[in-house]
């Protein structure tokens, strides 16, 4: 036997044994990212894991060991929109002013909340709000409720509570500056209405921002 011969025979075949870690992420993300485009397309309630499984060109077995089912398919997507804006900050740390912290916060904020898939996905949870309650749970279990998270851990830190008022509602705080951040964002959602150019939003948010500050700081 020649040595060409042996090593082929040596050899695993192509594409043999379990697909690698990277090809295993590349199927889940493109998981995630066909869910979503159905849910969004379609409404979240009239989307089936078959038709994710059949778009996806996957297993409906695979959805429920990765997810545990349609639910856990939404929170798993919404945990990653939130990464693609705030992976890099991390509130609970950060050494840079208060201002700057949360101008940079408000910003990113901002950026998620109006962008296009947040968008119809806010006009979607209004419209299917009281056929699937548990959608709206998860939605604001692993949106709005890690952010207001997110600012009370900020705002508690000794060094940023030295900086507020001694008579201001400090549970209040979350949402008093995410109203600041949005303005009337859901109400402009809904009546498919825009704000104004990008730097029309930026200079109203900046004015919103510094209203907060006159409220909250020393």
């Amino acid at each position: 036997m020649s040595k060409m011969s042996a090593a082929t025979k040596a050899s695993p075949a192509k594409g043999a044994g379990r697909p690698r870690a990277a090809e295993v992420e590349a199927r889940l993300h493109d998981l995630k990212r066909t869910a979503g485009r159905l849910f969004l397309e379609k409404g979240y309630g009239n989307v089936s894991l078959e038709m994710i499984a059949r778009e996806a060109r996957v297993a409906v077995r695979t959805i429920y060991i990765k997810f545990g089912g349609k639910n856990g398919l939404l929170s798993a997507m919404l945990q990653d929109k939130r990464a693609q804006f705030f992976a890099d900050m991390d509130l609970a740390k950060d050494p840079r002013p208060v201002r700057e912290v949360l101008d940079d916060f408000a910003a990113r904020l901002y950026s998620l909340l109006t962008s296009p898939e947040a968008v119809a996905l806010q006009r979607m949870l209004a419209a299917e709000a009281r056929s699937n309650p548990q959608m709206v749970d998860t939605f604001y279990a692993m949106g709005p409720n890690v952010t207001r998270d997110a600012i009370a851990c900020f705002l508690q830190r000794p060094d940023v509570r030295a900086q507020l008022r001694d008579d201001l509602p400090v549970d209040q705080l979350p949402v008093h500056l995410i109203n600041c951040v949005l303005g009337d964002q859901l109400s402009r959602v809904l009546r498919g209405q825009q704000e104004g150019t990008p730097e029309q939003c930026a200079a109203a948010r900046r004015q919103r921002m510094e209203l907060f500050y006159r409220s909250v700081l020393r």
